[in-house]
């Protein structure tokens, strides 16, 4: 699997992607039909032709919309050639971090796998995002990479806030220092968090403690669903999530796009009862069709998501995002 296609839809609103409607407008030499500033995700990002820079068009943006109404922002590309950090853009990001009262949703890194690999998309501390905008309900960042020269990267501090109810680091490679800050946050309103752990490969290097504290069900009071997916340990995530507290008030549960066999299937059967759930997300695995047929009959009425299944005698078991 790769990241292959832009989002449509972000926190409800359909995305509106506010370059290409003011090139467009400028090359047939009028002015751009906009939607309301509050019906829609805009998306800020460049293009592989872009001859202004993502903080040019970052303040165009910004003195051409009301962005006192805006509810929601998608940044894409921000390095029309070649990778390029996330730091100019962040800046200009926070810098403007006022004029955005109502934005309640914010995703970093709309970028597909024909514009930059997941694994190339180069990153910096994050914490400032969630610093600036106090209000925010939805956070998601992908990408995780340092620089050429082994500097930067994705970085993220513990903090306090209030409000943030979803938070999705996607990473072909998250560093285990990110899991661990991410358990450090004090996070009294988060119901969503889902972690891509990636590949050693690409930075992904957490083990089964870094996950640990997200599973004893005191780190988030208010969880709902979790989803600890794409890694290498699946099967040992699996084991732990069968004799978590935090199952117990948990609506959903997402231990996808890893390279989960009959063994962690089985830790799963075997611990707590997973009846109460929703939904049970396990696409992109390597079970057997035994496996999957008693996952189907234990969990009757919980809807099991079984997609992707991989030849469990594969020697060759991958992750779902990697690079």
């Amino acid at each position: 699997m790769t990241v292959n296609q832009h989002l449509e839809q972000f926190h409800g609103l359909p995305v509106f992607e506010f370059v290409p409607a003011l090139e467009e407008a400028e090359a047939n030499g009028g002015a751009a039909e906009l939607p309301g500033p509050d019906g829609v995700a805009w998306k800020v990002g460049l293009h592989y032709e872009s001859e202004r820079s993502f903080v040019e068009w970052w303040q165009r943006f910004l003195d051409t919309v009301d962005t006192e109404r805006v509810r929601a922002v998608v940044i894409g590309l921000w390095a029309p050639e070649e990778p390029e950090g996330l730091q100019g853009a962040l800046d200009a990001i926070v810098a403007s971090a006022g004029r955005f009262p109502a934005l309640r949703a914010l995703f970093v890194g709309d970028i597909t796998y024909d514009e930059c690999e997941i694994s190339w998309l180069q990153m910096c501390d994050v914490t400032p995002l969630l610093t600036a905008f106090p209000a925010l309900r939805e956070l998601v960042i992908r990408g995780a990479a340092e620089d050429w020269e082994g500097k930067g990267g994705l970085a993220l501090q513990p903090v306090r806030h209030e409000a943030l109810e979803a938070l999705r680091f996607e990473a072909g490679g998250l560093p285990a220092s990110v899991v661990r800050a991410v358990a450090g946050c004090e996070l009294p309103a988060l119901e969503r968090l889902e972690l891509w752990l990636g590949v050693d490969g690409y930075g992904g290097d957490s083990t089964i403690e870094d996950v640990r504290p997200f599973l004893d069900g005191t780190r988030f009071p208010k969880l709902r669903h979790l989803g600890l997916q794409n890694s290498e340990f699946q099967d040992e995530i699996a084991a732990a999530v069968a004799h978590a507290p935090v199952v117990a008030r948990l609506e959903s549960l997402a231990l996808s796009m890893g390279v989960l066999t009959d063994q962690g299937a089985a830790a799963l059967l075997e611990g707590q009862p997973l009846t109460h759930l929703r939904a049970l997300d396990l696409h992109h695995h390597y079970l057997t069709e035994e496996m999957q047929q008693r996952l189907r009959q234990a969990l009757n009425g919980v809807e099991v998501d079984l997609s992707e299944a991989g030849k469990p005698d594969d020697r060759w078991r991958y992750v779902a995002v990697a690079e």
